[in-house]
């Protein structure tokens, strides 16, 4: 198209995420890469006019076809997945379409993307991307849109989920309520995505409850990195969503589940389980990582009150800090089998490209390698503070190990008080972890659709009885939901999920 001359005709446009490598491999392919669809691209899909045409192409769960084409091509960039947008990105290029890319990494490095792309978007894209499409059709779209002063949901259309093929994903109700994160860590990216404008908004509770209502069967995962994060509209939110008998899960922080009755009315609203960041066990380690809203909490008492209202815990940790030794692997796994944690998400610390985290520890030269395919969480990719290199890559193998053994599984479901509790603690987590093969064969035979109605069928609420400690867990038929929301949420040009990564790769990344 000649975006100098405008557009008369109906725009043909393509929303693409990309994929690792790992998520395409035609002899493994994790089930954690057909969890959630691309929320974000199809909000921005939204905005095109009703006689445009348009397509999402999510290459984690189907082959990416690049004979076509489209007139503008929208490519989500996650940091693992930056060196595969880009490849894409000059290959639509070359065959004369107009090519954006925006998403977390965009935003933090936004001179290399530039270089892939015809126009580059840096934060979340609700005012950005209807404004470009007004340029672009008018002949005269600018290589740069920033995000700043405006930000809100209010008016946002409805989500175009038709463009989304729902029997291709183990949770297509997947939604996002919210923007942003009210907390501050130092190794997260959103303070760098949400820069010059409003860090933390929500949708109009109206709003919300009607995307609620579009989606059928009863189960619905909230994407959001914080779902209890503004009181107000989370209580009219619970309120609203009582009666409506639908079972959820999603991401909140330790302090919040402390404070108050907020967490009750989402368990009565039907919250069936959270994945709850503790991170470190280690004061000094939250301090100088500006995780200020868990000091001084007492963890033991998070999983007690979750576990009494029968909402099971996906509990996330964090290895390499500053202030751990050699030790803290086994000191996190035996704590979290003690506690009952059903499952567990343990990642090395990572800095990313735009975080306080990287600045530090970059001006410290402490950075080993800038290669972004490394940057997953599983590698270690700076210089720790008391730990090898090879200690901590070690270390952060044996957890998964150590945590996902038959008899640490049996350890954890007999904190329990109930043998019923015990039982879906035992199987719960086992199916999510010792059958992966069992999960291969449904993805690639497609059949993941029917998987859904039997997470309806089994989550149900479960609480402990009167004779049963209050650490008792009340797990889901899978645990694999628990994952952080990263944020496949914003329509940021950008995709779902989690707290420290960005897109459909942290949540990847963030999930057992």
């Amino acid at each position: 198209m000649s975006a100098a001359t405008g557009l008369s005709r109906p725009l043909r446009a393509k929303f693409i995420l990309p994929a690792l490598t790992e998520a395409t491999d035609p002899y493994w392919r994790p089930v954690k890469y057909s969890l959630f669809p691309p929320l974000g691209l199809a909000t921005l899909a939204a905005y095109l006019s009703p006689d445009d045409d348009a397509v999402i192409a999510d290459e984690h769960v189907q082959p990416l076809t690049l004979d076509d084409s489209p007139d503008l091509v929208v490519i989500q960039v996650y940091i693992t997945n930056a060196y595969r947008a880009y490849k894409i990105a000059d290959h639509y290029r070359s065959r004369g379409a107009f090519v954006c890319l925006g998403g977390l990494h965009v935003t933090s490095l936004p001179h290399e993307a530039a270089a892939h792309a015809d126009a580059i978007f840096l934060g979340p894209g609700e005012q950005t991307f209807p404004a470009f499409l007004s340029d672009l059709r008018a002949g005269a779209p600018k290589p740069l849109y920033i995000s700043a002063a405006g930000r809100t949901l209010d008016r946002v259309p409805p989500i175009r989920r038709d463009l989304i093929r729902r029997h291709l994903y183990l949770v297509p109700n997947s939604i996002v309520v919210t923007r942003g994160c009210p907390q501050h860590c130092d190794f997260c990216y959103k303070d760098a995505f949400f820069a010059g404008g409003r860090g933390f908004y929500t949708q109009r509770v109206d709003d919300a409850l009607a995307e609620i209502d579009r989606l059928p069967g009863r189960h619905l995962y909230f994407l959001d990195d914080h779902l209890l994060g503004d009181r107000r509209f989370a209580e009219a939110l619970f309120d609203g969503m009582r009666g409506m008998r639908r079972l959820f899960q999603g991401a909140a922080t330790v302090d919040s589940i402390l404070r108050g009755n907020l967490i009750e009315r989402a368990a009565e609203a039907g919250l069936r389980s959270l994945f709850v960041g503790f991170e470190t066990l280690a004061p000094e380690n939250l301090k100088r990582s500006n995780k200020r809203q868990n000091l001084g909490r007492d963890y033991k008492a998070v999983a007690g009150r979750l576990h009494a209202l029968g909402i099971m815990v996906n509990g996330s940790f964090v290895f390499g800090m500053d202030d751990d030794d050699q030790d803290v692997f086994r000191r996190t796994v035996d704590w979290a089998i003690e506690q009952g944690i059903t499952t567990a998400t343990f990642h090395i610390q990572t800095p990313y490209p735009g975080t306080r985290l990287h600045a530090q520890m970059a001006c410290e030269r402490r950075i080993l390698t800038s290669d972004w395919n490394l940057y997953d969480t599983r590698h270690v990719v700076y210089r720790p503070a008391r730990l090898t290199a090879a200690q901590l890559k070690q270390g952060y193998d044996w957890a998964y190990r150590e945590f996902y053994r038959w008899s640490s599984i049996a350890r954890a479901s007999l904190r329990h008080g109930s043998l019923k509790h015990q039982a879906k603690h035992f199987f719960y987590a086992a199916g999510w972890k010792k059958f992966e093969p069992v999960w291969d064969m449904i993805i690639r035979a497609r059949q993941l659709a029917r998987v859904t109605p039997l997470l309806e069928a089994v989550l149900a609420r479960v609480t402990r009885s009167s004779h049963e400690p209050a650490n008792a867990a009340a797990p889901d038929l899978f645990p694999i939901l628990s994952g952080p929301p990263v944020p496949e949420c914003a329509p940021t040009l950008d995709s779902a999920t989690g707290s420290t990564d960005d897109s459909i790769g942290a949540l990847a990344h963030h999930l057992p």
